[in-house]
């Protein structure tokens, strides 16, 4: 009887130290095992993804993923019960425990979002939400909302000032509401002591410095040249001048025409600058920095008068003399119509 006792507990270990071995191997090789070995990879979720739904999205990244053990690790961890929308980063070599233990304890990765400079709110809305899990219809809501942007210090015709196109580093699932706080926030951090005093030196305040950035930034679209533009702007402003600037009819008539004429030169509008003195109330447009910045640092010149040149390069012929101008103007309109002949 002790004999086969000693023999059978002598099996009974082996078979635990098997069971053991297999569950160690299991833990080592399926549950511990890197789930990719190839480059790093960013899966964007969103509130409805499931378990499976990742483990697809992660195998769609590496087909030669090993999804074995995340796909363990996301059911032991509860996951489909409390799922966490974002964007989370994949890293070459990270253990199943590793990535799923980032998903679901929703340690996200933050996305980098470029605002370009756009002329209508419906694009800078569309823009965001392209780069972020929010709706555009959800943004463009905020950005027309009146009570909203009274909350932030901001009006529809002051909008374009609150946003200053740049690239911003958030979370992929921030909300909407979240979002434009943080880009008006963002706006006042841009205008700094230097530019708040540099503005103060000109004569303008920061609703008239962008306001005339959305002008130049509508005259060229050369970076160069922009300080030479602003100059312009800011002679004419001096003189007591009209600034008649096409850009400012075009934002009064609320479409752009295939050619600007004389009767659209007489629309009614506050910011048409053919019959209104001095700068329109607001911008036309949202402003890149740097239009911003080429106001602040207008060049010092005496040009008056600017036409495209001749060469369709993009650029301008500048002058203080109107007879100089006229003659600009016929030598741009006979290249223009050979370039319509040919």
């Amino acid at each position: 009887m002790k004999r086969k006792s000693r023999k059978h507990l002598i099996g009974i270990i082996v078979t635990a130290i098997a069971a053991i071995g297999v569950a160690a191997a299991i833990y080592l090789f399926i549950l511990m095992a890197p789930v990719t070995k190839g480059q790093d990879f960013n899966l964007y979720l969103y509130p409805d993804t499931s378990s499976d739904d990742i483990v697809s999205m992660i195998r769609q990244n590496d087909p030669k993923a090993r999804t074995a053990g995340i796909s363990v690790w996301l059911k032991m961890m509860h996951y489909d019960a409390i799922p966490k929308s974002g964007c989370y980063t994949v890293r070459s070599m990270a253990s199943a425990e590793s990535v799923a233990k980032t998903i679901c304890h929703g340690f996200q990765t933050p996305v980098s979002i470029s605002l370009r400079s756009v002329r209508k709110t419906e694009l800078m809305a569309k823009g965001i939400a392209m780069q972020i899990m929010a709706d555009s219809a959800q943004i463009a809501t905020l950005l027309n909302d009146e009570e909203f942007l009274d909350s932030l210090g901001y009006t529809p015709a002051t909008l374009f000032c609150m946003i200053i196109p740049n690239t911003y580093q958030v979370y992929w699932n921030v909300k909407p509401r979240a979002l434009i706080e943080r880009l008006a926030k963002e706006r006042d951090i841009f205008w700094n002591e230097e530019r708040r005093a540099k503005a103060d030196a000109i004569g303008l305040d920061e609703l008239q410095v962008t306001t005339l950035a959305s002008i130049i930034e509508e005259e060229t679209a050369m970076a160069d040249e922009l300080p030479t533009v602003a100059g312009l702007y800011m002679n004419r402003l001096k003189k007591g001048m009209l600034l008649q600037a096409d850009p400012t009819v075009i934002f009064a008539l609320g479409e752009r025409p295939k050619r600007v004429t004389r009767q659209h030169l007489k629309v009614n509008s506050p910011y048409n600058t053919y019959i209104n003195k001095g700068l329109p109330p607001a911008p036309i447009r949202f402003v890149n920095p740097r239009s911003i910045d080429a106001v602040l640092n207008y060049s010092k010149h005496s040009y008056i008068y600017m036409c495209a040149k001749e060469d369709f390069s993009g650029y301008h012929n500048f002058t203080a003399s109107y007879s100089q101008h006229m003659a600009n103007a016929r030598r741009y309109q006979r290249a223009l119509n050979q370039r319509n002949i040919k």
